[in-house]
Order: structure tokens, then sequence, then C-alpha cells
């Protein structure tokens, strides 16, 4: 590629760019949605004077147990989402794709939104799951089949920016809708957002490789003009990029990509496991996705607000939100760094520095060292948001071929919540077998949190090649 305008985005491609990505603002939004809300939600706070408005009552009475599981089935439906989504890519495009996770974020946030009762609350939950499940897996795949090479990986950074920009609008419409009467507008207005990009659906093109695959050549053109301003060789990429962009593959495949290679037959999860030539990508995705989870970081923001309110208890409330906003400001580092510093190296540099937290929050909760312990929680959330939370979703298109892409990134986005519903049912417990009743190695935890990241880390270095 040549021309100027195969380097960037027309206008439309950006607008194109992102309404993709509210499927993984959608994920960041519902991640964080009960979290200012669960007060109200189950009664703990409640408005005596008014027990219904507009016919539906201001909280549902619920234990933490039965709170739990309402929460826990937005994993649970992600699990089942990812799990089923390179069937529903490869099957209704990437376009149809995210229509189909609109619907269902646009319908489990109603229910939700309008229940009376827990059954539906676990319903609205689920689909809400199922729908970011799916979401996440396609997310960084039409990100990366519409981008131009020279901004792919930049471009591919931008699906974590999303979730993060969704945890961070939740937490902060808490603090104005976390009422009696208010907190349903948090999940309604999800509903809306969904039921906006849904309709304007239309106006989206398909991806160039999609329509590619599936011989639709003229199709795939009048996309790519749209996208890029002008009309480009069906392969996108020259033999030196796609080199540097396909380092696991094998080098009869790293030439340009003809037109017959590209239409393969889309493989099936099963298929992927079967076939040896796969299984150096499909290995790399998983020890990526296992690194990421195995961190910790859930767990952390999970029960974060218990050891940050030791040090600042006139502002618990509030520490939800700061965690949030410097986890943003930390995540657009990688945009401009992934394509010069690489993206084993940036997550090396990561990992180095999650490690080094860790220590710091071990050390800091056995010593009784709040300050340290909270200042450490923080750098951890920032080390995590440069490298371990997005490089793993920009390299699942990279280190797949184009035919395998939607079944290798189904397995890796599976684990992915699997791994995260394991750390966030275990942590709690593991903490206090770990501490054996002494609340001054409660610490110790965390230095098996290091250990852990820093042997899947170092799986994950011998796999790839980037």
């Amino acid at each position: 590629m040549t021309s100027e305008g195969a380097h960037t985005f027309t206008k439309y491609g950006w607008l194109v760019c992102l309404w993709v990505l509210t499927v993984s603002f959608q994920y960041g939004y519902h991640t964080s949605a009960l979290n200012q809300l669960q007060a109200v939600l189950t009664c703990k706070i409640a408005d005596a004077t008014t027990p219904m408005y507009y016919g539906l009552p201001t909280c549902i009475p619920m234990s933490d147990a039965t709170f739990s599981v309402v929460t826990s089935m937005y994993t649970m439906g992600g699990f089942f989402g990812s799990l089923s989504a390179n069937i529903v890519m490869d099957r209704y495009g990437r376009k149809g794709a995210s229509r189909l996770s609109a619907v269902l974020t646009a319908v489990g946030s109603a229910v939700f939104g309008l229940s009376s009762s827990v059954g539906p609350l676990i319903l609205g939950r689920f689909l809400v799951g199922l729908a970011a499940g799916l979401g996440i897996c396609l997310c960084p795949i039409y990100l990366s089949e519409i981008a131009p090479v020279k901004i792919k990986g930049n471009l591919g950074v931008l699906t974590q920016l999303a979730i993060v920009i969704g945890i961070m609008v939740t937490q902060g419409m808490g603090f104005g809708l976390a009422t009696p009467r208010q907190w349903r507008f948090v999940l309604l207005i999800s509903s809306g957002i969904s039921i906006f990009q849904y309709f304007s659906s239309p106006f989206v093109v398909e991806s160039p490789s999609y329509l590619n695959r599936k011989g639709l050549v003229d199709q795939e053109k009048l996309a790519i003009h749209r996208l890029w301003g002008e009309i480009h060789d069906a392969s996108r990429i020259d033999p030196e990029e796609q080199d540097s962009e396909e380092p696991l593959l094998p080098d009869s495949d790293s030439a340009t990509e003809s037109p017959s290679a590209v239409r393969q037959p889309a493989m099936t999860i099963p298929q992927v496991f079967a076939s040896t030539e796969l299984r150096r990508p499909l290995l790399t995705i998983i020890a990526a996705m296992t690194s990421q989870q195995i961190s910790g970081i859930n767990a952390v923001l999970y029960y974060s607000n218990d050891i940050l309110s030791k040090s600042l208890p006139e502002l618990a409330s509030y520490v939800s939100l700061v965690i949030t906003i410097v986890n943003f400001f930390m995540t657009f580092p990688p945009i401009f760094l992934i394509e010069r510093v690489g993206r084993k190296q940036l997550i090396q540099l990561s990992v180095a520095a999650a490690l080094l937290s860790h220590l710091a929050v071990g050390y800091g909760l056995n010593s009784g060292l709040v300050t340290l312990s909270s200042i450490a929680i923080t750098t951890f959330v920032m080390s995590f948001a440069f490298g371990l939370g997005p490089i793993p979703f920009v390299i699942i298109p990279e280190v797949a071929p184009p035919h395998a892409v939607s079944a290798i990134s189904s397995v890796g986005l599976s684990l992915n919540w699997s791994s995260n519903f394991v750390v966030g049912l275990i942590f709690l417990p593991l903490r206090n077998f770990l501490a054996n009743g002494d609340p001054m190695k409660e610490g110790r935890i965390f230095y098996l949190f290091a250990v852990a990241l820093f042997c899947s880390t170092l799986w994950f270095s011998k796999l790839y090649r980037g």
C-alpha cells in the first residue's frame, strides 16, 4: 500500500470503528453496573415512604448470597456467549454478530431494569452476559479486519479503552442514580444505547476480510472504499507486513494471502484443537488470557474498597471511581507505544510492574502498612492497564489465520470468563486459608498471585514471537 489513504480511516471509517466499540463499552458498563447499586437494589437503603414507583418496587429484598448469584450470572452468560461466538460470527458475519449482541444487551438490560423479583433479575443479567461474551470476542476481530495495516495495533488497544470507559461511566452514574427511585435508569440507559446501535446497523459495512472469504469481492471493494477512501488489493497486506503481523503462522502462510487461501471454510473449535498447525497460536492465546485473569485484576477490583477505605475512611465511596479513572488514563499509553515498543516487550513491562505491586501489597498488608497497600493496589491497576489489559485482545487476530480466528477467539475468551469466575470465587476462602485466621497474614495471597502470574507469563513469552 503506497497511498496515504490506506494508512488511516475516512470519517465514515471512524464512525464504524465507534459503532463496533459499543459492544466493548457495554461489556465494561455491565461489569460494574451493580457495584454502586447494590445497597439500593437489595433494600439496604430503602425509601419507606415510596415502596412503589411507576408501578415497580423501589428495591428487591435480597441476601448477600442471592445478590452474588445475580451478579455471577453475568460471568455465566459471558462464558456461553464466548463459547458460541465463533459459530455466530462465521454464520452471520461480524456485523450480524454485533447486531445480535446489541439485541441481547437491549433485552437483558430492559428485563433487569423492569424487574420486580429475583427471577427476572437473573434472566436479564444472564442475557447481558451472553451479549458481553459474544461482543468481547468479535470486537477485536472486527476492528482488526476493518483497520488499515499501519494503525491496526494502535486500534486494537481501543477495545480495552472502551471497556474501561464503560466501567468509569457506570461508576460515575452510580453517584447520581443509586437511589431507590432512579437505580433502574442505569440499566434502561444501557438498553437505549443498544437499541440505537441496532437500528443504526444498516449504515455500517461488513468486515472486508469476511466478505472476501465469502467470495463477495464487489461488496468487499465497496466496504474498503468507504472505510479507507479508495480501492485496494483484497489481501490488504504486503508480504513484509504480513510476516510481522502473523509471526506464529508457518512460513508457507506468510506470503500475501491469495483469494483461495482467504476463502478457506471457517474452522470449528474441535477442528482447531485437532490441528497441529494451529497448536502454537491456540496455546499463545490461552497463555495470554490466563495471564490476564491469573494476575488477580478482578479480585483486586472487587475487594480494593475495603483496603483503601481504611486509609481514606471519609472517601470510601469514591475509591472505586478513583481507581477506574486511573485505569482509564493508563489505557492511553499503549495506543502510542504498542507499535514502537512491541507487543511482547509491553506486556513484559506490564507484568514486571504488576509483580512488584503484588509484592508491595502483600508486604503492606502483612506489616499493617495500609498506605503502602493502597498505593501498591493503584500501581497494580496502572500496570495492568498498559499491557496485560489490552495486549491479549490485540494479538488474537494477529496470531491466527482468518479461517481460524473466530474459533481461537472463542476458546481464549471462554477461558478468560471461566478464569475470572474461578478467581473471584476462591479469592476470599483462599485468602482466609493462607492467613490461618491471622489478619496480619492476609497479604500472603498476593504472593501467590505474583508466583502464578510469573509462571503464566513465562509460558506466554516462550510461545509468542511478536
